[in-house]
């Protein structure tokens, strides 16, 4: 089965779109060939929303089964498909999906996220919040994947980052990329324990570390 798809005719599908375990969250407009696929391949419900206006959803949400955290100006209203409790987070880092990484379990979030938004985090995810980074980079939601199986990271990821995923999540760390090249693993995949769907331009052997690391058949 073909595991690549564009959204807006654009590889990256992890600025506009994201996923838990239960629900995939695409902006208005993403062609009904998308959402079924997005559907069949994470077996998700996938609601078509729009956060602050902006078609930029993955870049401005980041959730899992416990809840959502949308960036600051947007309305839980944006979200009022997902059966799960939204919250607006009140950090200047306004790129919400970019610099949060999590799963059901634990959460990995941008240095300079404030220690008001870390409580409210970790409350609405249900999960405990570690600041960090991933290859020097505080966008840690865009330079990893992570799911309830496994974490694939930013290639230039330090041993020490490394060591502090592997603690953090608890899970093993794999690096890679997609779309034929990108660091930036976060902005073209998205994936749960249940199944993945990369960027258009992903190759084959891209696809096999993602396979690997997220420990899919």
């Amino acid at each position: 089965m073909i595991k690549t798809v564009n959204i807006y005719d654009n590889p990256v599908l992890g600025v506009f779109a994201t996923c838990t375990e239960d629900v995939a969250v695409v902006p208005i407009g993403t062609t009904k060939k998308v959402v079924d696929m997005l559907t069949e391949l994470l077996d998700v419900k996938v609601v078509s929303t729009l956060i602050n206006g902006s078609t930029v959803v993955g870049s401005l949400s980041r959730g899992n089964s416990n809840g959502f955290l949308l960036c600051r100006d947007a309305s839980v209203n944006d979200l009022k498909d997902v059966d799960v409790p939204v919250e607006v987070l009140p950090d200047r880092l306004t790129a919400t999906g970019n610099v949060i990484l999590a799963n059901d379990n634990a959460a990995l979030v941008h240095p300079d996220i404030s220690d008001r938004s870390m409580e409210i985090i970790s409350r609405v995810l249900g999960v405990d919040v570690h600041r960090g980074t991933i290859a020097g980079l505080g966008t840690v939601g865009m330079s990893g994947v992570v799911t309830n199986r496994g974490l694939l990271v930013h290639p230039m990821v330090t041993q020490e980052e490394l060591a502090h995923l592997e603690e953090v999540f608890d899970l093993p760390v794999d690096v890679g990329t997609t779309n034929y090249g990108s660091q930036a693993v976060g902005s073209g995949l998205l994936a749960n324990s249940k199944g993945y769907v990369a960027g258009s331009s992903t190759t084959g052997h891209e696809l096999g570390r993602i396979e690997d690391a997220l420990f899919f058949d």
